[in-house]
């Protein structure tokens, strides 16, 4: 693959910027990946790891002459972040982020960038429940979605450049408009999590009323429950509080599909209840034949 931007700049080093690093450098897709973390000691893992071919000590520093910036931070920080960087940027340079949430971001960075730089959303549909720059490893992206969310005006080319960047390091891509993938995403991320971390804070709860026996004796689907709401909390804090509408919707449907079940359990209702779990078992069947997942024995995860 030949090198689609001379210089990227990283903003903000976490699981996603860290592994974005090394699957350019892998596959020679930049000249140069330089980075930016607000945390000292952040910045410091990174130069003693060697992400990044240069650390710099401020985000504006770090987007001096960059062709393209990856916004990689939490929603929450991204409107300070785009006006701290606004001045530095070059003009013709591309700026795109991979926050999970998308009408929120459009609407903190989209008013700071100044004319003649490009603005191209987007959000990598990759991830693990652990964060910071130890964690990245450049395999994260292959054969997962990257949704791109172009918005008005965005230049051709440069949406052209991101999806080429994305498909050279492995991953399918798709555009999408913006409200439509904060719906999407609620259903498919932000409303689970959540669940998930009701269910781990139930069993907390409980496990201090029995001895811990619901960490003890935890079966397998509560153990992904507890992978799931092991994720960053600030990164899951800024979704939620930013998009509010969608995961809400979905939530409310969560709910009377809930009490629909619930009714089932109480009247026996044990047709209703094969024939739903018989239509959810395919959902799992369809992720699967999409090459999302595995069925090999306990997902496919290595045992530690």
């Amino acid at each position: 693959m030949s090198r689609i931007y001379d210089r990227v700049a990283l903003i903000g080093l976490g699981l996603i910027a860290s592994s974005l690093y090394w699957a350019i450098k892998r596959d020679g897709l930049a000249g140069e990946v330089v980075g930016y973390a607000r945390s000292s000691e952040t910045r410091e893992t990174a130069r003693e790891i060697g992400l990044c071919d240069t650390v710099y000590q401020s985000a504006a520093e770090a987007v001096e002459g960059a062709d393209l910036v990856v916004l990689c931070v939490p929603v929450g920080a991204m409107e300070s972040v785009a006006r701290e960087i606004a001045p530095a940027l070059k003009q013709g340079a591309t700026v795109t982020d991979v926050g999970s949430v998308k009408r929120a971001v459009i609407d903190a960075v989209a008013p700071h960038l100044p004319s003649g730089v490009h603005f191209v959303p987007s959000h990598p549909l990759a991830g693990t429940e652990h964060s910071g720059p130890r964690s990245g490893f450049a395999e994260l992206f292959e054969k997962r979605w990257f949704l791109i969310v172009p918005v008005q005006g965005s230049d051709a080319a440069a949406v052209d450049k991101i999806e080429a960047l994305w498909q050279g390091i492995g991953s399918n891509t798709a555009r999408m408009d913006p409200d439509h993938h904060d719906l999407v995403l609620a259903v498919t991320s932000h409303a689970p999590h959540l669940i998930a971390y009701t269910m781990v804070g139930v069993a907390d709860d409980l496990g201090r009323v029995t001895d811990s026996e619901v960490i003890n004796y935890s079966a397998a689907g509560f153990r992904d429950f507890t992978r799931i709401a092991a994720s960053d909390p600030t990164m899951w804090r800024d979704v939620f509080l930013n998009n509010k509408d969608a995961t809400l919707e979905i939530l409310g449907r969560f709910t009377e599909e809930l009490f629909a079940l619930q009714r089932a359990i109480r009247t026996g209702d044990g047709e209703m209840l094969h024939d739903y779990f018989t239509r959810t078992r395919a959902i799992r069947r369809g992720i699967i034949e999409a090459g999302q997942d595995t069925d090999a024995p306990d997902f496919g995860r290595v045992k530690s």
